[in-house]
């Protein structure tokens, strides 16, 4: 891919701005900017790529920043300007005009929700600025705002959940309830889809379904709301790991046995999630993999370098049972 360099500009006012709301959390602040015109890579060979997280709502979240900020490192070509969005669409459309002006030769970031980016997206195109898509994939007709998507498949995830479900459970005439992702994230919408695709036609029946936004606190407080409510859940199909781990909670206070009164089910694969479902609170996880640094660095170098890159480049995930989180939490990274 042939890309052009232009001069980089944006109104002092929204820099200014820009600037103030990212310096706090920016791993690199104090850095001066790398401007307009020719690039760093183009002058010694550093790759100066703006990153911006969606926040640090979870284990999975933790261990993906870690991924990236292990990988982008001097040693290996980069100067990684970080932040953190705290789960704020508006404070990542501030972070990556700051990238603008600044004049990084790369952005990447995982969005908070699906909508709202072809503005931002269409001014780093301007100004010749690649972006590469980690984790989360942005709801948009036009796929030339961005180079390339880095993820995994979070239909297929919800899906495989769905049908481990069916197949251990349709003919019990379960009752189940949700425990959705942040709402308009693309995590919550695709794996909800999946999930609902595969017990459609089940007599699993989906009684209640409310957003927890990932974290494990509101998982929590959504679980014990479920529980004042219905007196006859069987089941928990929880969106990420910590969202699963805050039901867990709700379902001991009030007596009840997790995995056993009450099964769960969840997505990712991190390290406390893995636990609880070899001690037998969580019936299955299906892993949601954040190692995500290393694609990034290499589709990074190469669009960097006008090589040819995919779209999208879906992750690799497993999934396990009790059996098999005993066999792979001695050696799980996350």
């Amino acid at each position: 891919m042939a890309r052009t360099t232009l001069t980089r500009t944006v109104l002092a006012a929204v820099a200014a701005t820009s600037l103030f709301a990212l310096g706090a959390c920016s791993s690199d602040a104090g850095n001066e900017p790398a401007g307009g015109g020719e690039t760093a890579a183009a002058d010694d060979g550093v790759i100066t790529l703006g990153f911006s997280q969606v926040g640090a709502e979870s284990g999975w979240r933790a261990a993906n920043t870690k991924s990236i900020q292990d990988t982008l490192t001097a040693d290996n070509g980069f100067d990684l300007k970080f932040s953190d969005a705290q789960q704020k669409q508006e404070n990542q459309i501030q972070a990556i005009r700051t990238y603008i002006t600044q004049g990084v030769d790369v952005i990447a970031f995982s969005p908070v929700v699906e909508t709202g980016w072809d503005a931002v997206l269409q001014e780093a195109k301007t100004a010749g600025i690649p972006v590469i898509l980690t984790d989360r994939a942005v709801d948009s007709s036009d796929d030339t705002l961005y180079e390339s998507f880095i993820g995994s498949d979070f239909v297929e995830e919800g899906k495989r959940v769905g049908e481990w479900v069916v197949d251990q459970y349709d003919g019990e005439g379960y009752k189940a309830v949700e425990l959705q992702g942040t709402t308009g994230a693309a995590p919550a919408i695709d794996r909800k889809e999946g999930f609902e695709a595969a017990i459609k036609g089940s007599d699993i029946d989906m009684i209640d379904s409310q957003t927890g936004n990932f974290t494990r606190a509101e998982g929590k407080t959504v679980m014990e709301g479920f529980l004042n409510k219905y007196d006859d859940i069987d089941l928990v199909f929880a969106h990420n790991d910590d969202m699963a781990l805050g039901a867990i909670e709700a379902i001991e206070a009030a007596g009840k046995v997790p995995g056993k009164d009450i099964k769960i089910v969840s997505i990712d694969g991190v390290k406390d999630g893995m636990q609880a479902l070899a001690d037998g609170k969580i019936n299955y996880i299906v892993e949601c993999n954040p190692l995500l640094g290393p694609d990034l660095a290499d589709i990074a170098k190469k669009v960097i370098a006008g090589d040819e890159v995919e779209k999208r480049i879906v992750t690799q995930d497993g999934a396990f049972d009790q059996a098999g989180a005993k066999e792979a939490l001695p050696s799980r990274e996350y």
